[in-house]
């Protein structure tokens, strides 16, 4: 899975098995959205695994937009 993700331009930086609801977490690092839009566009299609995207914003950088406010 990991070239299919390289393919459309992310890149897996970390791989977990973990217990509990999900079998496994993947942390993936995309150019943008829309690059890892794809990569879970593609894989979900497929039916075989259940792909959860949570975009990340450093907390300075998420403190200084609620302090914009």
């Amino acid at each position: 899975m990991n070239k299919e993700i390289e393919a459309f331009g992310a890149k897996v930086l970390q791989q977990y098995a973990v217990l509990g609801h999900y079998d496994f977490v993947n942390i993936v690092e995309a150019p943008n959205n829309e690059a890892i839009m794809r990569v879970s566009m593609e894989l979900d299609s497929r039916g075989t695994v259940n792909i959860i995207s949570m975009p990340e914003t450093p907390i300075d950088d998420f403190v200084t937009l609620v302090k914009k406010k």
